[in-house]
Parts: structure tokens; sequence; C-alpha cells
């Protein structure tokens, strides 16, 4: 299993992930209709609009993801889960494969921002 697969808890029969460029110094959020539900092995993530539900079995994305109001981008994010740029590449993908199934979007509220 890859480390992608290992982070999203994919089996090794999924299809492989498309190729996506994301961007790390934009800010992002969980999707407006994408419920996060924290489970001992890592979270699950249920998009009501597509009906697709996804399997997060690495606790390290799940805080990445949680993480998302509090930073100005992803970036900042995944570096506040101790990730360094060394480390940040499978990150980055699975963060990619979100975006590109729109369980995250680019957007969401400024930290400290009063409309919170």
């Amino acid at each position: 299993m890859s480390a992608l697969q290992s982070v999203l808890g994919h089996s090794a029969g999924s299809a492989p992930a498309k190729s996506h460029s994301i961007d790390l110094d934009a800010r992002w959020a969980l999707h407006p209709q994408v419920a996060l539900r924290p489970e001992s092995f890592g979270a699950l993530l249920y998009h009501f609009g597509t009906r697709k539900l996804s399997f997060l079995k690495n606790r390290t994305i799940v805080a990445i993801i949680e993480s998302f109001p509090e930073h100005p981008d992803m970036r900042s994010a995944i570096a506040a889960a101790g990730i360094d740029d060394a480390g940040m590449a499978p990150y980055v993908k699975a963060l990619a494969t979100l975006a590109d199934s729109k369980m995250i979007t680019v957007g969401g509220s400024a930290p400290n921002d009063p409309q919170k």
C-alpha cells in the first residue's frame, strides 16, 4: 500500500488518485456540505451533496483539516501539525485527493474573523 493509500485508508484495489495541483498558500476549509466525524481509527468524512464517504486513517491529516480555520493557508496548517518540508509530500497528496473529491475547498474565514 502506498503512502497516499495509507494516509487516506484506500484499499489496494482503489482507483489511483488523479494528479491535482493544490495551492498550499491558499486558505482551505472543509466543504460546507461535508461532516467530519472523529473515530478511533481517524475520522469519517461524509459529503451530503455527493453522498461520498471517505475514511481518514491518519490522525495527522484529521488534525490538519480540523485546524484549517486557525491558519491563513494550508502550508501553515501542515507545519502546525509538526510536518516539515521534507515530510510534506504524502500529506499534500492526500489533501489534493480530498480536494479532488470536493471534501475540502479553497475558502473559509480568516483566523479571528468576527464573522465566524
